[in-house]
């Protein structure tokens, strides 16, 4: 009877442990950074074209992740999508003349959002909560530069 109590409660000790573990993988594979949540400030930008960007893709500064994409809607009357940022206010607040561009990590990786911040003068104000981002770069498609380059092959021929 001593030997059977034993047997369980390793056996129940072993389930609690795989839980945990397979606990730790889904936080991992979701990416949860803090459940308690920063304090942000929500940036928006305006884009041709955000190819593949998606909600919650990263935004990075020089390749480090300094927030995430919160929604992406299209502007009824331009038809321009519109990008909400949400950017933690431990990495501080950018100039006006900063810029934004969606960049793919490596050739087929996931695509996330880049800004390069822009030079800092005494007329120069930074941007706040709500403000927008108006230097913009969209994302390249793989798909419109190889029809670029077939289409300049096919027209070299006389």
């Amino acid at each position: 009877m001593q030997q059977t109590k034993k047997l369980e409660l390793w056996v129940g000790s072993f389930v609690l442990a795989g839980f945990a573990a397979l606990l730790v993988l889904i936080f991992k594979v979701a990416d949860v950074q803090n459940l308690g949540g920063a304090e942000t400030y929500t940036l928006k930008a305006h884009f041709d074209n955000i190819g593949g960007l998606k909600v919650r893709s990263p935004i990075k500064v020089g390749g480090v992740t300094v927030g995430k994409i919160t929604n992406i809607t299209l502007d009824t009357e331009t038809y321009v999508p519109v990008v909400a940022l949400s950017i933690e206010k431990k990495f501080g607040f950018f100039p006006e003349t900063s810029s934004a561009a969606i960049l793919t990590s490596g050739l087929l990786g996931e695509q996330y959002l880049s800004i390069s911040p822009g030079f800092v003068d005494e007329d120069i104000e930074m941007l706040g909560d709500g403000d927008l981002l108006e230097d913009t770069k969209s994302a390249l498609v793989l798909e419109d530069m190889i029809g670029q380059v077939l289409y300049s092959i096919g027209g070299d021929t006389n």
